[in-house]
């Protein structure tokens, strides 16, 4: 009775109250971030900086009221709790951590990082506050309805846009005087490069990202990578799933293009599953890496081990392949780690078959269901992208084995050239890790590397290149070609003709890029021969990373070139056609056949 004369009362003003607490709550979170970067970014003086958290605790204060608030307005307040538990987990935290700090004297954060024997730094500190303002900006901006508005237009044009505003943005934050450690600013061209680099989750790199950047400017780099490997639409998109109840049919199209799912109705459920499942296996690599560094390798703090452990797993997993130490995994002793080499293979395996393949084998319902029925099969998308790529894995461990066994593999004995031959055959692909010395490998080595890189990772996947798939299709249909059949079949099943169509755009579209790009290249950069161009080339468009040593010295003409063909890797260029064209007006005729002498 009591709650229903509440109810009453504030029944007036719940339209006016909302309508305040909404431009309250976005107008001081946008101060709020806009104070972080120039926290991070601009100033120096403890002081100011102290000075700077201080105002932003103020503003957690106002933020803590106004959820109470919003508790107090809705009328079904469990049911609101229920529908805001992330919000509302998030608020709890800040509110524990701000009575604790200055009613209580009694900081529980620093206490607790302390109690586990990492001391909380300054940085540690911005890190955390950073995550959540970002966090609550862009649950203020789902709010106001912004993202659902964006998605009205084409999904592939804003999926575009979203990699372009996230090079431009992360371009914008490393150029930051705070984000490296020497004087002054990153060149604009080094920081579009480095943003384009992570974004695009590619790893070629034209500074040492371990020793020139602060812990701040490698925080950025890491944002860059995860944001960049999953796409930022998946994650605001699974945001909206986390705070509200579901998405409306025009975002359920848009993610179903974007993510590329089976059917309408499981897109819901492929972006839960995607988004919970990266980070799930991002950790338990974290915690596998942690445990199997070097006893060689000296960290400044247990803080610093943890952070390089997430960071190397990230990296691994979205298939970025940077690192934080000067010459990758070939630095030594991590050269010799040959347990985190395999850890590090793993995470890019499974970063590199696919989102739903990932689900299709090890998803809890998928394992349930062959338990019930051994029978059932793998999709065929599972079956194409597995043994693709073993196959391809294993042509490229056997050929690197055979390649380079008297060369960079012979200080080796031969169960360390089989996982460094194993290794690289993984890395070359798609991720850009590398624990021999790619400047010292044969030329019928480095062409080897071109062909897999060109090919690449699977679909659904946070690699580039063409797409097994697209090379396993292209494969069939020549033989199928040849052998006189009408139709393209595999695993009984017919091949679509618009699937080998497309097929085939694809791999002409990259290939006609790769070599105007390369034609390009061949006179900016006529410093270094066309081998050297090559890998730099096709390595940037696959995505992949791997580079002869030749990248920080390349002219700022080749550097553009290559931060073009990145974005055009990562996107891919099906995508970027698509985006670009125009559709036919009509498809309602057809003129008489002709034949055409070809070959």
């Amino acid at each position: 009775m009591n709650t229903e004369r509440l109810n009453r009362a504030l029944y007036g003003s719940k339209l006016k109250a909302y309508a305040i607490m909404r431009r309250t709550t976005y107008l001081l979170t946008l101060v709020s971030v806009g104070l972080l970067v120039y926290a991070h970014g601009m100033l120096e003086n403890p002081d100011a900086v102290q000075k700077v958290f201080y105002a932003i605790d103020g503003i957690f204060t106002v933020f803590v009221v106004i959820y109470l608030l919003r508790i107090l307005y809705a009328f079904e307040r469990v049911r609101f709790l229920k529908r805001t538990w992330f919000e509302g987990t998030l608020m709890a935290i800040v509110f524990i951590n701000l009575v604790g700090t200055y009613l209580l004297q009694l900081p529980l954060i620093y206490n607790l990082f302390e109690s586990a024997d990492i001391l909380l730094s300054v940085e540690l500190h911005r890190l955390a506050v950073s995550i959540y303002m970002l966090v609550l900006l862009l649950i203020e901006l789902l709010e106001t309805r912004v993202y659902f508005k964006v998605l009205q237009f084409k999904p592939t044009v804003v999926f575009l846009l979203s990699f372009v505003f996230l090079v431009l943005l992360g371009a914008g934050l490393l150029m930051m005087p705070n984000m490296i450690t020497s004087p002054g600013s990153m060149r604009f061209i080094d920081a579009l490069f480095m943003a384009t680099t992570t974004s695009c989750v590619t790893g070629l790199v034209v500074v040492d990202p371990g020793t020139y950047f602060t812990f701040s400017g490698q925080v950025v780099l890491l944002m860059l990578i995860q944001l960049g490997g999953l796409g930022i639409l998946t994650f605001a998109t699974f945001f909206v799933l986390l705070m509200r109840q579901g998405m409306g049919i025009k975002q359920h199209l848009a993610m179903y293009e974007i993510l590329e799912s089976d059917s309408l109705f499981s897109t819901q459920n492929l972006l839960r599953k995607l988004v919970l499942m990266t980070f799930t296996i991002e950790g338990i690599g974290a915690l596998i890496i942690f445990t199997t560094w070097d006893k060689d390798l000296e960290f400044v703090s247990l803080g610093s081990k943890i952070f390089y452990s997430i960071f190397h797993s990230v990296s691994a997993f979205c298939n970025a392949g940077i690192s934080l130490y000067p010459e990758g995994l070939y630095t030594v002793p991590v050269r010799y780690s040959y347990a985190l080499h395999l850890v590090i293979a793993a995470l890019i395996i499974l970063g590199g078959i696919g989102f739903p393949t990932i689900i299709d084998i090890m998803s809890p319902q998928s394992i349930r269901a062959r338990m019930s029925a051994p029978w059932k099969n793998w999709r065929l998308l599972t079956r194409i992208s597995v043994y693709t790529s073993v196959g391809l894995i294993v042509l490229g461990t056997v050929g690197f084995f055979l390649l380079e066994y008297f060369n960079t593999l012979a200080h080796l004995n031969f169960g360390e050239a089989v996982i460094t031959s194993f290794f690289q055959s993984v890395t070359t692909r798609t991720a850009g890790y590398n624990t021999v010395d790619i400047s010292a490998l044969t030329v019928p080595t480095l062409l080897m590397f071109v062909f897999l890189m060109f090919i690449g990772a699977s679909p659904g996947s946070t690699g580039g290149g063409i797409k097994t798939t697209t090379f396993l299709i292209i494969l069939l249909t020549v033989w199928t070609t040849i052998r006189g059949k009408r139709y393209v079949e595999i695993g009984k099943r017919t091949i679509p003709h618009a699937v080998s169509y497309k097929a085939f755009t694809v791999f002409a579209f990259a290939a006609t890029l790769n070599l105007l790009f390369l034609f390009i290249l061949t006179i900016t950069d006529s410093q270094f021969d066309v081998m050297r161009l090559a890998i730099e080339q096709v390595s940037a468009f696959a995505t992949v990373g791997l580079s002869t040593g030749i990248t920080a010295g390349m002219s700022d003409a080749g550097k553009c070139v290559l931060i073009l063909s990145m974005f055009i890797g990562r996107v891919g260029t099906l995508t970027l056609a698509v985006a670009l064209s125009t559709r036919a007006s009509t498809t309602a005729y057809k003129y008489p056949e002709t034949q055409v002498p070809v070959g």
